[in-house]
């Protein structure tokens, strides 16, 4: 293979586009004598983290794989990620995980901004080689490279991550490295590192050694990372709009304080007015009240470019005259055969809180409209999270592994089908319900039951089906967490 220039990053990225169109098996050929080719087994191993990143730095660019603060290319300031993308049922990209770039470390003091951390010299000119992670075939080394380019986050981008930063070194240095949550920060996360959280729990040695936390590094979220790979590396019309078109605005407030500024600036007017104001019809349907919400935000459609890097959800709530909210709030839809072969911190529940902002936009009804209380980014806070849905979650797993129970009651109008699956009594911040508007089951004698058809349904472990159901948040959580000001 021809040589680069380890000093010139253009050089670094052309080299390494002669990876494009090759297999990871393709590529250990290359430069790996036959009577060593037993040794690409090192590298194949798919319970091995970062063994075909390990594979393009040996093998291919020719240096031995290290945990060097320095940048990789430190000569040019280029790191090298290997990282891989995954294609939806309908043919759109995603990330195939979170970006990891370097460890946070508790032994030591933690750089107090960005631009003077080890964090800097590891994420401000990336080399991204993209391999699409085919699950359908039964070795890594078949998996295909398709993109090699490096990539350095424009200016917006990095006055969020700059800020993110912040958030993460402050708590940190404040002795609560056990409290972080990638759901605290934008772009940037803190996300664990190790196989479980026992063996990767340690002690804060340099600021609390007293309190052990997990293992964590500085990662670029999943979210982000998606976004990256679709307007940077394999480009195409997503018809994103940007919140903030002027980067100056993020010198004079962060960008929490812009979002919710621009909402908080229609605070007292109904929704009638609000849809008079944006040229919206009034068609009280639940779709509406989010749609505001987007206006007063700056945009017409629901795609809002710096939500879709950050994982933020924009969730309406509606307070009833009586203080309370009529609904509880759905969340994805589980499946149940996966969530029975999860571990807690490899759950989708989990995750989900644990990467996910929500931007709580609140009206509180008078008469026969609603008025904007106003504003508010929320994440889970880590007891909630890791404690009382941890134990719901938990409580629904052993009832679908023990095998659900159903029971058919006859009622005026039709029977219906009951279960023992945990109501919303039974946990302050989840429950599970059905997902689908029409009822589907499949009895162990292959007899059905409901309205509905088979797509409306969920496979349970044991063969049987039921309803699709999802996760709700309860209603009377959310109101708990709001703040005061939208309340009253």
């Amino acid at each position: 293979m021809p040589k680069y220039d380890k000093t010139n990053p253009k050089s670094i990225e052309s080299y390494a586009q002669q990876l494009i169109g090759h297999t990871f098996g393709e590529v250990a050929s290359w430069n790996m004598p036959a009577e060593f080719r037993e040794e690409i087994a090192v590298y194949e191993d798919k319970a091995r983290k970062g063994g075909l990143g390990n594979l393009i730095e040996e093998q291919f660019f020719g240096y031995k794989a290290n945990n060097d603060e320095r940048a990789d290319f430190h000569e040019a300031g280029v790191e090298l990620k290997v990282t891989p993308f995954e294609k939806t049922q309908k043919g759109a990209l995603r990330a195939g995980e979170r970006l990891v770039l370097t460890m946070i470390s508790y032994e030591k003091a933690i750089e107090p901004s960005l631009y003077q951390s080890h964090l800097w010299e590891k994420c401000k000119l990336l080399l991204l080689i993209y391999y699409l992670r085919d699950k359908t075939l039964l070795s890594n080394m078949d998996y295909q490279i398709h993109f090699a380019q490096l990539f350095t986050p424009p200016e917006e981008d990095l006055r969020i991550i700059e800020a993110d930063y912040k958030v993460i070194a402050d708590k940190v240095a404040s002795g609560r490295a056990h409290e972080l949550s990638e759901s605290d920060t934008m772009y940037l996360g803190a996300c664990t590192k190790g196989a479980t959280a026992e063996k990767s729990t340690v002690p804060q040695a340099y600021y609390a050694p007293d309190i052990k936390a997990r293992k964590r590094a500085f990662c670029y979220k999943n979210s982000y990372m998606t976004y990256v790979l679709n307007t940077y590396i394999a480009p195409k019309t997503e018809g994103y709009e940007k919140l903030i078109t002027d980067t100056s605005e993020l010198k004079e407030k962060t960008f929490e304080e812009i979002i919710i500024d621009r909402i908080n600036k229609y605070v007292g007017k109904t929704d009638k007015e609000l849809c008079e104001l944006f040229d919206r019809e009034y068609n009280n349907n639940k779709a509406q009240w989010i749609d505001l919400a987007y206006r007063m935000l700056g945009i017409k459609s629901s795609k809002a470019e710096e939500f879709a890097k950050a994982q933020i959800v924009v969730k309406a709530i509606r307070i009833e005259e009586s203080g309370k909210m009529r609904e509880s709030s759905p969340l994805p839809a589980l499946n149940f055969k996966e969530l029975v072969s999860q571990e807690w911190e490899d759950s989708e529940l989990f995750s989900y809180f644990d990467e996910t902002k929500f931007l709580f936009v609140v009206y509180r009804k008078a008469g026969d409209t609603y008025t904007l209380k106003g504003a508010q980014l929320w994440n889970m806070p880590y007891d909630d999270l890791n404690t009382t849905v941890h134990k719901g979650w938990s409580d629904i797993k052993e009832i679908v592994e023990k095998g659900v129970k159903f029971t058919k009651v006859e009622q005026k109008g039709g029977a219906i089908i009951k279960n023992n699956l945990p109501s919303k009594d039974n946990n302050p911040i989840i429950h599970i319900r059905p997902h689908a508007a029409k009822s589907y089951y499949v009895f162990e004698d292959g007899s059905t039951y409901g309205s509905g058809r088979i797509n409306d349904s969920d496979e349970l472990p044991d063969g049987r089906r039921m309803t699709s159901q999802s996760f709700w948040l309860n209603n009377d959580y959310i109101i708990s967490q709001l703040e005061d000001n939208l309340t009253k």
